[in-house]
């Protein structure tokens, strides 16, 4: 008799967790998968994907956002931060980096507010020299410092004051990966509602 109580319970706790599982994850990703891309949105290249991961293991979704939001949520309308999000702009995320925090601003948009690729290294390396004030974490492990750089290397210029004395501060691969990542996210395209 114990053996067909236990048996029920664990039958029980087995179908709550499918059926939430259903719920909240397979329903909805059943019903995105039929939403297409728009028109003007390109796939990320292998580059932006390693950025992407990048993204990810530095922990960037735990303080930034990457959902605009719409009219009457709190509208960021007035921070330039871009038209609502849509469905269909996060057709080639997976998984999607919706995010639930913004000590940091929102970066759905940060490739059209800041398309420059020295800015978003110098932000990456020391925060603070491009937007003072900032709270975000310096990336230090992300840059090389060498007596000389190569053909290919992007150099850091970076103030006197902070300069490595007769060195230079190079961007990494994940530097350049991370930030090509950060200049792919634009999603100013207009599109249908």
């Amino acid at each position: 008799m114990m053996f067909v109580r236990s048996f029920v319970f664990f039958l029980g706790v087995l179908a709550t967790v499918f059926f939430g599982w259903a719920a909240l994850v397979g329903i909805p990703d059943a019903m995105i998968s039929e939403i297409p891309p728009p028109e003007d949105l390109p796939r990320y290249t292998d580059v932006q994907l390693f950025g992407r991961k990048i993204y990810i293991r530095e922990g960037c979704l735990y303080c930034h956002s990457q959902q605009v939001r719409p009219e009457g949520f709190g509208s960021d309308d007035d921070r330039f931060w871009g038209r609502p999000s849509v469905p269909g702009d996060y057709v080639y995320d997976k998984p999607h980096l919706l995010g639930t925090m913004r000590t940091g601003p929102d970066l759905m948009n940060i490739g059209v507010r800041q398309p420059s690729v020295d800015w978003h290294l110098i932000h990456l390396y020391n925060p603070r020299l491009v937007s003072p004030g900032s709270i975000m974490p310096p990336y230090p492990w992300l840059f090389n410092e060498k007596p000389s750089a190569g053909p290919n290397e992007r150099v850091l210029t970076l103030p006197d004051s902070i300069a490595p004395k007769g060195n230079v501060v190079v961007a990494t691969e994940e530097a350049t990966a991370l930030t090509e990542y950060l200049l792919s996210l634009n999603r100013s395209y207009p599109v249908r509602q």
